[in-house]
């Protein structure tokens, strides 16, 4: 539920203390008392009248004026601040897309941060491996020929027309021309893998490292020999093609979300869950009043330990969430249709060691700029309708006033202008 600070219009009313009753039985004491309180409430009277003692003009900014005291009208920005409730924590865990076949044999604590080339999961007792890109693993890469494969012998149904026959599902055709040996005993002319892919894979092997090529778009002989000692480092077999499983690609480090198997069940679509390692905050924010929620837009975060942060608006969603219990045509109903806001928090150190927990989030709902304020509790309400202010000589002028924010009130009208002293009402 949004909360909107207000103000309403407020009469400070004061009156003289009483005076304790003195014991019984001394009169003298009683009859010295009641000469100290007169003296008293004459020199608050006349310390207010010459609007000395913090009551007046000079009185700090920070401190609400006193009953009786004179304040002048002053130009300012109102600033009104809406506070609707969060959620922090990590974003939405969204499914890893693992494309490994088999059974899960073992699976990260939920929580666990993982960065480049470590292992995720592992299907079948063979590893998984995190590394960093956009691109998504859509093929095995490694060398498509090398030096040393021959053309088995050709039998029935073996291709005869000039073309060599693919092999593996990482295989290219051999280009046209090229011609078979003669009674299967040839060479084949070496093809090398190219493409975006490979270069991801390239950067990512260099980064771990596995040096000794050229990190470019070819998956060349020196490419395959880093690969076989990357793969040795992992305790697999030393092939120098990496499969269309065994790695998974991700903008960066990456924070373990609960599983969706347990050990033992077969690799699917929700096996495992990840988001990304910065804490951010999800509003649902009323899609009625959600003009406030653009990018970029600032906002202040408050915190269960009470301490407040910076955060900025980095999304919002576009599926509007309809309330329980649906809403009729006219929109009655109960709830509000919401839209999800996200809003990052770029000092992660400000918010300390807290994972998790609902939070407030305040945004500016509206504000004036250069208008003339007075104080709230200088407001008084004239007999024949509206508000005005009481200035120094006992007149009243009418005002209109306009935003309320932070005790402190827009006014405007023909008698008022800026540097105008006006009584707080008694």
């Amino acid at each position: 539920m949004a909360e909107t600070v207000t103000h309403t219009d407020d009469e400070l009313d004061g009156g003289p203390g009483t005076a304790a009753e003195p014991p019984r039985g001394r009169p003298g004491r009683r009859t010295a008392l009641i000469v100290c309180a007169v003296v008293v409430v004459a020199a608050v009277a006349v310390v207010g009248a010459l609007g000395l003692g913090g009551g007046g003009e000079d009185e700090g900014s920070g401190a609400p004026p006193r009953a009786g005291s004179t304040v002048p009208v002053t130009r300012a920005t109102l600033t009104e601040r809406t506070e609707v409730d969060g959620q922090l924590g990590y974003g939405t865990e969204i499914p890893v897309p693992v494309k490994a076949t088999g059974t899960v044999t073992w699976l990260p604590e939920p929580g666990t941060v993982a960065e480049r080339g470590d292992t995720l999961l592992r299907v079948d007792d063979r590893p998984v491996v995190l590394l960093y890109g956009t691109l998504p693993m859509y093929r095995d890469l490694g060398p498509t020929a090398t030096e040393s494969e021959t053309t088995p012998p050709t039998t029935q149904g073996d291709a005869t027309d000039g073309k060599a026959a693919a092999s593996g599902p990482s295989a290219s055709p051999t280009p046209t021309g090229a011609g078979t040996a003669a009674a299967g005993a040839g060479t084949a002319a070496p093809a090398e893998l190219t493409g975006m892919d490979v270069l991801q894979f390239e950067t990512n092997l260099a980064a771990l490292g596995y040096t000794g090529f050229t990190v470019d778009e070819r998956f060349s002989a020196r490419t395959a020999q880093a690969v076989k000692r990357w793969q040795k480092s992992l305790g697999l077999p030393e092939t120098g093609t990496v499969g269309v499983g065994d790695v998974l690609y991700s903008a960066g480090r990456v924070r373990i979300g609960q599983p969706g198997v347990r050990l033992g069940d077969a690799v699917g679509e929700n096996t495992l869950t990840y988001t990304g390692t910065a804490r951010k905050v999800v509003v649902n924010a009323s899609a009625a009043d959600a003009a406030w929620a653009v990018r970029g837009t600032a906002v202040r975060i408050g915190l269960p330990d009470g301490k407040s942060v910076q955060g900025q608006v980095a999304s919002v969603g576009r599926r509007v969430t309809a309330p329980e219990g649906g809403t009729g045509e006219d929109g009655s109903g109960q709830g509000t249709a919401t839209l999800p806001v996200t809003i990052t928090i770029k000092d992660q150190k400000s918010v300390g060691r807290l994972e998790s927990g609902p939070v407030t989030v305040e945004y500016v709902g509206r504000e004036v700029k250069d208008v003339l304020t007075v104080p709230v509790a200088a407001l008084v309400a004239l007999a024949e309708g509206g508000h005005g202010l009481e200035t120094t000589d006992g007149t009243f002028v009418a005002v209109k006033t306009g935003l309320f924010a932070d005790g402190r009130v827009e006014v405007s009208g023909p008698a008022v202008r800026e540097g105008l002293k006006v009584r707080i009402p008694e």
